[in-house]
């Protein structure tokens, strides 16, 4: 897999004329070494249902009068620069108006993306329908007719439909069409035998050929759906909604699981579609760089103009970014994360359950970004993952223990390892007790919301101080071995029209609520969602406290830095080239507009100073990559102390050693 690739949309009206009509080889050859892209993902057939090159299986655009995914395959190989191929599997405007008996259709019965003449946008197709084997036709003589490095299939995913055709097939099965769970059921099947019958028409022309399917997010816990697709690509726009710790949380749980993958940005002020808008080339510099430090290769989109021409404003943007990438690729390809920390995800404990959303979402972002923020080294791990690589599994908030899983995490605790439990989490299923040993008995929820906590501990940011907490909490009683780090402080009352203070919330009574915070021989139990809390409020305190928490459990580090929270740290090892690579990352995205993150500046950090502890590991050199100048450092013991002069945007620290 290539380093610095372009995904290239063209979804193109049939209303608009002159179609690849300023197309020219040498322009395009020209933009992309401007940009030094390797690869770009170019169009045989866009959201419009139009063709771009002579095909027997759909109609070429009515105003293009050549063969323009030849031309652009043609023109990316003769400088060496790849091409997979892209079909819009999902949306097909044009077969929509002739067949919208085949179209997706929602409990309501309403078709999905366009929202009528107010709202004019796509139809999404079932792939349940007779669209299927036109679909598959269409990439069979895409991949026959032309030598592509692969295959983007967009706007697929798992679905629950209630078009006639899914509806007619659940009744025919003796399945009832209202139970959401039979249609969820319906839509895996559906899903699981596009993609069978998609890797069978590939690999019987071109054995092996690279194939991904995009449902727009990589879900956590779904094995099953990953290895539907022979590598990986995590749509991760952070001006198009998905913000800056997107990223990180998707790249987190995939590298672990030993696949290729890129992060894919765009050039975009917003988001995909956006015509004439431009990020900041820093912005472009920072998000390349947050792949790399996170094992992935880059991907950046771009919209083509419906003419053809190749915007050099746009490639002079991505150039800024990839001609650094370039410099770097040596010191990022076949490298494994290292961690302290493995975050059980929530999505992933929950993955294919009916109705999942915020719920099971809420509580991996805001650990993700208690992480990130106190650059503690981490994976996202799922129920397969294997427990016993980390020093700490943080259960957070709502990971509910069966016996299996309780099996496995005592397995882990026996061995060594500590748990950071919060909330509902270490439960079983019913919610009558703790399912692994943790110092504290359960006592129902707590009917107060929101309550305080005092920390016996002092916090970076207040000394010592009771705190708010918003979201839910759970009563505990101390248990045989349970050490309080911290207590509970209820309300007065809870807010209503008989009895309410001031304009919030009623203040804290002082008066004691329980523990708060449990320490065990097992590891710390937090009685509140602090982690929903946190990516719901941001609260400094909360953050705080789960950082001591942290601290306590993992003891001696494998990484300490020190940058800012906005900083970014990660420790990535080339086993082959007996080396471990520290990058290190700072930027500060400010929003504008309407919930739009920008990167503008970038402020350099001086003088950094690092830690990295690599038990058995004889350090034999430490250097800047990639420029290459070596860097004073100090041993003590298995420690490796060094400092970083100079950090703007993102610098790797390179530490070789003997084996």
């Amino acid at each position: 897999m290539r380093f610095r690739q372009v995904h290239l949309d063209f979804h193109t009206s049939e209303n608009i004329q002159r179609i690849g009509q300023s197309f020219s080889k040498a322009q395009f050859q020209e933009m992309l070494k401007v940009g030094h892209v390797d690869s770009i993902t170019v169009f045989a057939k866009c959201h419009h249902g139009w063709a771009y090159f002579p095909s027997e299986e759909n109609e070429i655009h009515p105003h293009l009068d050549f063969d323009l995914l030849g031309a652009q395959i043609e023109a990316a190989h003769e400088i060496g620069v790849k091409t997979p191929v892209y079909l819009s599997a999902g949306l097909d405007e044009r077969l929509a108006r002739l067949h919208p008996e085949w179209l997706f259709r929602d409990e309501n019965d309403q078709t999905s993306w366009a929202k009528g003449f107010m709202e004019p946008g796509y139809h999404l197709f079932c792939l349940n329908s007779p669209y299927l084997d036109i679909l598959i036709r269409q990439i069979e003589e895409a991949v026959r007719k032309y030598d592509g490095d692969g295959v983007f299939l967009d706007i697929v995913g798992v679905r629950k439909c209630y078009c006639h055709t899914c509806v007619n097939q659940l009744r025919s099965e003796g399945k009832d069409p209202r139970d959401p769970k039979r249609v969820l059921e319906l839509g895996e099947r559906v899903y699981a035998n596009y993609t069978r019958r998609v890797k069978e028409a590939v690999h019987a022309i071109k054995p092996g050929h690279p194939i991904f399917h995009n449902a727009g997010h990589i879900h956590r816990g779904r094995r099953d759906l990953a290895a539907m697709n022979t590598h990986q690509e995590l749509e991760s726009l952070p001006t198009g909604g998905w913000g800056y710790d997107h990223f990180p949380l998707s790249a987190r749980y995939v590298q672990p699981l030993g696949y290729d993958f890129l992060g894919m940005t765009g050039k975009f002020h917003t988001s995909w579609g956006e015509f004439g808008g431009y990020k900041h080339p820093n912005a472009l510099r920072y998000e390349a760089a947050l792949s790399l430090a996170n094992g992935a290769r880059c991907s950046i989109g771009d919209q083509l103009h419906p003419e053809g021409r190749m915007d050099p404003a746009t490639y002079r943007l991505i150039g800024a970014a990839y001609a650094e990438v370039e410099r770097k690729e040596a010191w990022c390809s076949d490298a494994r994360n290292v961690a302290d920390v493995g975050l059980l995800s929530v999505e992933a404990v929950s993955a294919g359950a009916s109705g999942s959303g915020a719920s099971t979402t809420k509580p991996d972002i805001g650990a993700a970004r208690i992480l990130l923020e106190n650059q503690i080294l981490f994976d996202v791990l799922d129920l397969e993952s294997d427990f016993r690589a980390y020093k700490v599994l943080i259960l957070p908030d709502r990971v509910t223990v069966d016996e299996k899983l309780a099996a496995k995490l005592r397995d882990y605790t026996n061995g060594g390892g500590k748990l950071l439990a919060t909330g509902l989490s270490g439960l079983d299923p019913e919610l009558k007790g703790f399912a692994v040993d943790l110092g504290v008995r359960y006592a129902g929820p707590n009917p107060f919301k929101p309550d305080y906590l005092r920390p016996f501990f002092e916090l970076p940011s207040l000394g010592e101080a009771s705190f708010v907490l918003y979201a839910d909490g759970q009563r505990a009683e101390l248990a045989a071995g349970g050490e309080e780090l911290g207590r509970r402080e209820d309300p007065y009352f809870n807010r209503d029209v008989y009895s309410f203070c001031s304009h919030q919330h009623t203040p804290s009574s002082h008066s004691g609520g329980g523990p708060g915070i449990v320490r065990s021989a097992n590891g710390i139990y937090i009685a509140w969602n602090v982690f929903e809390d946190y990516a719901d409020k941001g609260s400094l305190p909360v953050k705080e406290t789960v950082a001591h928490a942290l601290r306590l459990l993992i003891g001696r580090p494998t990484l300490e830095i020190g940058l800012p929270a906005q900083g970014v740290a990660t420790l990535q090892h080339q086993e082959k080239e007996k080396r471990y690579v520290q990058h290190s990352l700072y930027a500060s995205p400010v929003r504008r507009g309407t919930g739009v993150e920008v990167i503008e500046d970038l402020v350099p950090l001086y003088d950094v100073d690092a830690k990295v502890r690599l038990p058995g590991k004889e350090i034999v050199r430490v250097y800047l990559a990639p420029e290459g100048a070596d860097l004073a450092y100090e041993t003590d013991g298995d420690t490796v102390r060094y400092t970083i002069g100079k950090l703007l945007n993102h610098q790797m620290v390179v530490l070789d050693y003997k084996a």
